[in-house]
């Protein structure tokens, strides 16, 4: 390397730090040999570098209701989920932008002999916002918060086999299992799991006092939330306070990022993102991970409880075609496997349901029927292009002699008015980064989220098998079988594997951005600066 490229990698570390001004870094890519125009890239990529302090950030979020509460068990979209559980909450672990789970909370975690017990060693020195240290007794209260038979949580399913969680002394918690289950740390990173202080034995969510980033300040349900830095959070965070806003029109949202009310909105308008590209102040940001749109039936509900109408349905669907006209190419078509390609042992099951109206015609006949009507519920609140889609497959279904009725159900309260209650509607998952963990929060008998009211007794037996199990080829046939079955006899019609693409202004920077979760894995709050 030349004396003048040495000097140059110098001055990109120095100029984040503002120890070299604009004008002398690119006196020095010039003597390098690069042109005036790149000099000036480069300085502004390494001005950026370098997190900074300071600032208050705005994010429009296309999701928010007013109703809405501090209680984690509910947590059911964006609106709650990145202010609450990615800006102001903890983890015993989470999730990296690779996919990765790692300790939060907790300084460390290890299983027991045959991972049916796990130990949690809580941080040293981690606080609550209001100074209280975190104890074993904060993590067992918190997660009972999700058990039990009266529970409602969201994250029921997904801790039904802890059969005991005890504290090991002033700062380890050991959770016994019912049988081995090697991602049980990744359950302890799941957003609805937050730590909280324990008071009389019971999680306090009603406080709204947690371990992360920012504290609690201002929240009106639907509206805003409003948080300050935390000054003893273990992580750094960089913005002095953040607002979320809720914005569910996508033309309002984007145009309050391009008049600079937001420095980030949520679920860009692929309709006019060619528009927002061509702005020299905007980003575009765009991830693949595990999330997916679907329009759920419910299996024991006629006549969705008949497993030829819904394969009918699957097959009365274009999915390519909603691609290219709802989606413009950012997503990429579902086969009615919520298990994403990037995955550990995901498969894509066997036939395609691709479009073919004849193949759906032959399995409406086998259901005893030469026609069908029924009613699609949807909003755009449900995910972006919702409605669009539902239309787009009405008009696709009738050549296979299915009248699809859609009903366009209000925005604000559809996660409590329509999903989970309506036979048929529109859904979205963020996905989840392993099999067990998607299977169960969403499948499993029982499950408060089981969208579907799915209860198949062979899946729900390689549930419990799969998770147990170690031996890495029969963990592939198990979680091969339950995605077969999904395909084959569920309801969830999986319509699309979506990319998220946000929008943001230059002002802000950030390092790799996660997939795992919306927002930069919920953690947009902690993990950007202002450059």
């Amino acid at each position: 390397m030349s004396e003048s490229m040495e000097k140059l990698k110098l001055a990109e570390k120095l100029v984040s730090r503002g120890k070299v001004s604009r004008r002398q870094f690119v006196q020095l890519a010039l003597a390098a040999g690069f042109t005036a125009a790149t000099a000036q890239t480069m300085f502004t990529k390494a001005a950026r570098a370098e997190p900074k302090k300071g600032g208050s950030a705005k994010f429009g979020l296309a999701h928010g209701a007013t109703t809405d509460s501090l209680d984690p068990a509910g947590y059911p979209d964006t609106g709650t989920q990145l202010p609450f559980a990615g800006a102001m909450s903890n983890n015993l672990t989470e999730v990296d932008a690779d996919g990765n789970v790692h300790p939060d909370v907790a300084e460390s975690f290890e299983p027991g002999d045959d991972a049916a017990t796990w130990i949690f060693k809580i941080r040293n020195g981690i606080t609550f916002h209001n100074g209280k240290s975190v104890t074993p007794e904060d993590v067992i209260a918190s997660f009972q918060h999700h058990m039990g038979a009266d529970s409602k949580s969201a994250a029921k399913s997904l801790l039904t086999d802890v059969k005991e969680i005890k504290a090991d002394g002033k700062d380890k918690v050991v959770f016994t299992l019912g049988g081995a289950n090697a991602d049980f740390p990744y359950v302890a990173s799941e957003y609805h799991i937050p730590i909280m202080p324990a008071k009389d034995g019971k999680a306090d969510w009603q406080s709204g006092v947690r371990t992360g980033a920012y504290v609690y300040g201002e929240y009106e349900p639907g509206v805003r939330g409003h948080l300050t830095r935390n000054p003893n959070n273990h992580k750094t965070a960089w913005f002095d306070d953040v607002e979320f806003l809720t914005i569910a029109d996508v033309t309002a949202r984007t145009a309050a990022l391009t008049a600079g009310q937001v420095h980030w909105i949520s679920r860009a308008d692929l309709k006019t993102l060619n528009l927002l590209q061509r702005d020299p102040n905007i980003n575009i940001d765009e991830v693949t991970g595990f999330g997916h749109y679907t329009f759920p039936m419910h299996v024991n509900v006629a006549p969705f409880d008949n497993v030829d109408v819904r394969t009918a349905l699957k097959y009365a669907v274009n999915r390519q075609d909603i691609v290219d006209k709802v989606f413009l190419g950012h997503a990429k078509p579902g086969n009615d496997n919520p298990i994403a390609a990037g995955v550990k042992f995901a498969i894509d099951p066997e036939p395609k349901f691709t479009y073919d109206p004849e193949k759906a015609k032959f399995h409406l006949k086998k259901a005893g029927m030469e026609n069908l009507k029924v009613n699609l519920s949807v909003a755009d609140a449900a995910f972006n292009g919702a409605v669009d889609a539902a239309v787009l497959y009405q008009q696709h279904a009738k050549p296979a002699g299915i009248d699809i009725n859609v009903v366009r159900e209000p925005n604000d309260g559809y996660w409590d008015n329509v999903w989970l209650k309506k036979p048929w509607c529109a859904s979205y998952w963020s996905g989840r980064p392993t099999c067990d963990w998607m299977f169960t929060t969403t499948y499993a008998k029982g499950a408060a989220w089981n969208e579907t009211n799915f209860a198949d007794p062979r899946f729900n037996e390689l549930l419990i098998q799969g998770r147990a199990e170690t031996d890495e080829k029969k963990r592939a046939a198990i979680y091969a079988e339950m995605q077969q079955i999904q395909h084959d006899e569920g309801g969830g019609l999986v319509l699309v594997f979506n990319n998220y693409v946000d929008a943001s202004s230059k002002k802000l920077a950030h390092g790799k951005i996660a997939g795992n979760w919306e927002g930069d894995g919920f953690k947009i709050a902690e993990r950007w600066w202002f450059a």
